[in-house]
């Protein structure tokens, strides 16, 4: 390809293997498409790269580049053990009685919001969510009951990240405390914003912690759904909105972002029709937090599935945390089991 990446408009030899390549995923009909003479990139062979793309969790510009090479790359008999994984997870993952719960599909980047009607799943709410970095902050994986909705919150910040992070800036830059809307906050509940050496080493010590007031610096946004957890995970919005257009989201300490928290503050809230729109917006510009207490708990579901099936189309997503090989090597080693317990003596 010239230059690595087949832009649209370009010419490239490999287009015919291209073509049948499309054709035998389901992205391009048969017949659809005669490649041009002089091997032009155009027209419907675009439209199908990026149908392929988006169906495999890329950027769908419809640029031939390393990723969407080696997506296609992959061999079908792959495709069926993540199809295989997925189906195992679902098997282990039974789902809520609860009339509404909701799943967060890590590697997929995504939240669904689903309800039980007349024996029927249905699905409410999609949006796009940020995960913990797969290098170093995961986002772990399991279900808890969402049992209320704080707006206007304060970030109380971890002490894993104070230390790795938020001191060593105010070492260097003692401003960076009233610039970001931080305090210290001390035993009894104190409040501080004078920035010392000592103040810093106390804070190391876990005798003071940092929090983050409500504002428009916030890092949780204006808005946390919280379920209680011993891992301190929640879901949350985010500032840095512009984040949700990338194609791959994990840029988290491990909570989870979300696109969209005024349509889910909504539908959690279904059943209490004073929690209007405009009081939950209102509710999120506060200088204090308003807490929201739920009727009834919303299971939440972090989930880890690299295959979906949606309005009948199937999705690949790459396996973000390496997951489907640790499962795969799990269901490999159960299989052996019996054979090998049959051998010993």
């Amino acid at each position: 390809m010239p230059g690595g990446k087949l832009q649209p408009g370009q010419r490239w030899a490999g287009l015919a293997a291209l073509v049948e390549r499309l054709v035998a995923f389901g992205d391009l009909e048969q017949h659809s498409i005669e490649v041009n003479a002089d091997g032009t990139y155009t027209g419907e062979l675009q439209k199908a790269v990026r149908s392929f793309q988006e169906r495999h969790g890329l950027a769908a510009d419809g640029v031939l580049g390393k990723a969407t090479v080696d997506a296609l790359a992959v061999p079908p008999v792959q495709r069926a053990e993540q199809i295989a994984l997925a189906m195992e997870r679902l098997r282990l993952t039974p789902l809520p009685d609860a009339l509404r719960f909701v799943t967060v599909n890590v590697p997929e980047f995504m939240l669904r919001a689903h309800r039980h009607e007349a024996g029927v799943v249905q699905q409410d709410l999609r949006m796009r969510v940020i995960v913990g970095k797969a290098l170093d902050t995961r986002t772990p994986l399991f279900d808890e009951e969402m049992r209320w909705i704080e707006f206007s919150p304060y970030w109380n910040i971890p002490r894993s990240i104070a230390r790795a992070e938020t001191v060593p800036k105010l070492r260097a830059n003692p401003g960076y405390l009233d610039g970001q809307g931080m305090e210290f906050v001390g035993p009894g509940g104190q409040v501080s914003t004078s920035v010392s050496p000592q103040m810093l080493d106390a804070v190391l010590a876990g005798q003071w912690r940092i929090r983050q007031r409500p504002g428009s610096r916030n890092a949780l946004g204006d808005i946390k759904f919280m379920l209680p957890n011993n891992q301190n995970i929640y879901l949350h919005h985010t500032p840095s909105i512009s984040l949700f257009n990338r194609p791959r989201r994990d840029f988290s300490h491990g909570c989870v972002r979300i696109e969209d928290p005024v349509a889910l503050a909504q539908w959690v809230l279904y059943d209490q029709p004073d929690w209007t729109e405009a009081r939950i917006r209102q509710s999120m510009g506060r200088p204090r937090p308003v807490i929201a207490r739920l009727i009834e708990p919303v299971p939440v579901l972090l989930i880890y599935q690299t295959a979906i099936v949606e309005s009948g189309v199937v999705r690949f997503v790459p396996d973000l945390y390496g997951q489907d090989a640790v499962l795969e090597k799990a269901l490999r080693q159960s299989r052996r089991a019996p054979g090998l317990a049959q051998s010993k003596p």
